[in-house]
């Protein structure tokens, strides 16, 4: 764990019972306030975490790219902000379950977190992806996810509000494309979905939970390969897993929609935004809400999916 200490201290008290709290809550974005998020040294996660930096809150910053965590929280604390990083696999539970014991040894208390890490992986047809990459992908994008909620969520019940976020993807919304990441990205929704479910059927108002569903956003998500740990082996081609023209031509059409998409800042606005009027679906763009309105047609119609945009 590495600390980098801005001009914010102390801790905020924790709320003595979740009883105590109505359903009117006090923001969870605050200064002072503390959040935590993974997959923070680029991309989604970098633009979340300077933006929640800039509303006054201590930052705990995760990710698995340890010189890239560095570097990252350095540049936000170098604005003023409190910032702990610590270097987390989500895929392993007890990673997470470490990842929070840090966040309240630093700060006492957690109020936002943000199951942000995410990876890529092939996009041909599935029964051609190996094992491993199926392991892989599921650990880090579902797993993680799942990790993340069971180790944060008791924690944000304590506290006087709190909202919890999960990354999914437009491709999580969708009909189904993209191979094992499209799949974890649905089950991410779904995840989600349940869990707001488990929370009204409780009753509890004071934490809020969202699904982000990004279109396209200009990170480096292309290049989540290089994360890729030794035991799933190595990728199936020298070029990141891909096996043939349609694939590549797949591969290469979602990397120019990054190049094209919104900026990390823009998301994390939008992603404020949301949780401060606990919106749950997070949607970045608007160009893809016909594909969405498509598939429940097509469900309740009993009709073979179409592609949602440039596949064929």
């Amino acid at each position: 764990m590495s600390v980098y200490r801005g001009g914010l201290g102390g801790s905020p008290p924790r709320a003595s019972s979740v009883n105590d709290v109505t359903r009117s809550a006090p923001d969870p974005i605050a200064p002072g306030r503390v959040a935590v998020v993974t997959g923070a040294a680029s991309g989604i996660g970098l633009g979340l975490a300077e933006r929640f930096a800039a509303e006054g809150m201590r930052v705990v910053m995760a990710d698995v790219e340890e010189p890239a965590l560095s570097k990252a929280a350095e540049h936000v604390a170098a604005e003023g902000a409190s910032v702990v990083a610590v270097v987390t696999d989500v895929a392993d539970r007890a990673a997470v379950g470490a990842l929070r014991d840090a966040a309240l040894s630093a700060y006492g208390a957690v109020h936002v977190v943000c199951n942000n890490a995410g990876v890529g992986g092939p996009h041909g047809p599935l029964w051609e992806c190996p094992p491993a990459e199926w392991d892989w992908v599921l650990g880090v994008n579902l797993e993680g996810v799942m990790n993340g909620v069971r180790a944060f969520m008791p924690v944000l019940l304590e506290q006087d509000t709190g909202h919890l976020l999960n990354t999914s993807s437009i491709f999580g919304v969708f009909a189904g494309t993209l191979g094992p990441y499209g799949v974890s990205k649905h089950a991410v929704t779904a995840l989600t979905e349940t869990l707001h479910f488990n929370l009204r059927s409780l009753g509890v108002r004071h934490v809020g939970v969202s699904v982000l569903c990004p279109s396209a956003v200009r990170t480096n998500f292309g290049t989540s390969a290089r994360n890729r740990p030794a035991w799933a082996g190595p990728a199936a081609a020298a070029d990141g897993g891909i096996r043939d023209a349609a694939e590549r031509a797949s591969a290469e059409r979602f990397d120019q929609l990054s190049l094209l998409g919104a900026s990390p800042a823009d998301v994390a606005g939008m992603v404020v935004d949301g949780i401060r009027s606990r919106r749950f679906y997070i949607l970045t763009s608007d160009n893809r809400h016909e594909p969405v309105v498509r598939r429940g047609l097509e469900i309740v119609a009993g009709d073979p999916p179409e592609p949602p945009v440039w596949f064929v």
